[in-house]
């Protein structure tokens, strides 16, 4: 049961600015996210600032399913992009000419603080430094000359790096993506690549990193009823670890009736944990109603 709670409100001021706001709270009711935003800026961009999802985190899987991502009830044990999500920054929304809708945000202590109203910023941790997050994504239906050939086609790209250690000799944390989706009627394909190095706090250590491929097609049967196959590959580099190719395998329902949603998902782990011939297996049924 889900037992989040968000206030969010909004107004637009005089001058056509748009300004939203919201708090949220996590499963035990204590303070998470919040976030302020100002739109319409010069008629052009958004800015933010809060500790809300990063434009990384917000694409870490954008593959078509009928209810859930491959691994998103739990299924497997992955190590996902979008590392920065949740930490305090500023950011901004805009949309350019033919490369499409931008989103990019900065955050100058990866710390994990979030001040409190009309304080100081407090020095949690000296050993971190800063960190940047991008998203980009491209209707490729809107390219000069090839549009009407790639109508249906989206590509979403990102990138993020962040300094997790201010010693010298280490690796920061890096992680990128790009995706190609296409729809056509009622179906729909994609494909994802993700690269993730969880970078090193000691001088000299080696990194871990992930590959990562998610392949997803979804079916829509009609308004209310869909179905999806999805898939989730990982591979590992850990030295002195094992490094079994992980794989993970799901079948989602997804049925809407009014303001009621129902999900289903089976989901089958091979590998699970990199460990070879462990099985990690999933069933989800999920529903939600709003009012």
């Amino acid at each position: 049961m889900d037992r989040e709670l968000k206030f969010a409100g909004s107004t637009e001021l005089d001058n056509g600015i748009t300004v939203s706001v919201f708090q949220d709270t996590g499963e035990r009711l204590v303070f998470g996210d919040s976030q302020i935003a100002f739109g319409n800026i010069l008629g052009l961009a958004t800015i933010y600032i809060g500790s809300d999802a990063d434009p990384l985190d917000n694409i870490d899987d954008v593959t078509p399913s009928a209810y859930e991502e491959a691994n998103g009830s739990g299924s497997g044990t992955y190590s996902d992009i979008g590392t920065l999500a949740g930490q305090m920054g500023i950011g901004t929304k805009f949309s350019l000419p033919i490369l499409g809708a931008v989103d990019f945000k900065y955050y100058p202590k990866v710390d994990g603080d979030k001040n409190e109203d009309n304080s100081s910023s407090a020095d949690t941790s000296g050993s971190v430094g800063s960190g940047s997050s991008i998203s980009i994504i491209t209707n490729l239906g809107d390219l000069p000359a090839v549009g009407s050939v790639l109508s249906g086609a989206t590509l979403t790209t990102g990138y993020s790096e962040n300094d997790n250690s201010t010693v010298a000799a280490t690796d920061d944390v890096v992680e990128l993506t790009a995706a190609l989706n296409y729809k056509y009627g009622p179906l729909s394909f994609g494909v994802q690549k993700k690269y993730k190095n969880l970078g090193t706090t000691a001088a000299t250590s080696d990194p871990i990193w992930h590959k990562d491929t998610v392949v997803g097609i979804a079916y829509a049967v009609n308004d209310s009823l869909s179905l999806s196959y999805n898939r989730y590959t990982s591979q590992r580099h850990s030295i002195g670890a094992a490094n079994a190719e992980q794989e993970t395998d799901a079948i989602n329902i997804g049925y809407t009736i009014g303001g009621m949603t129902i999900g289903f998902q089976d989901a089958q782990t091979d590998n699970a944990a990199y460990t070879l011939n462990s099985k990690d297996d999933t069933r989800t049924i999920g529903i939600s109603v709003a009012f």
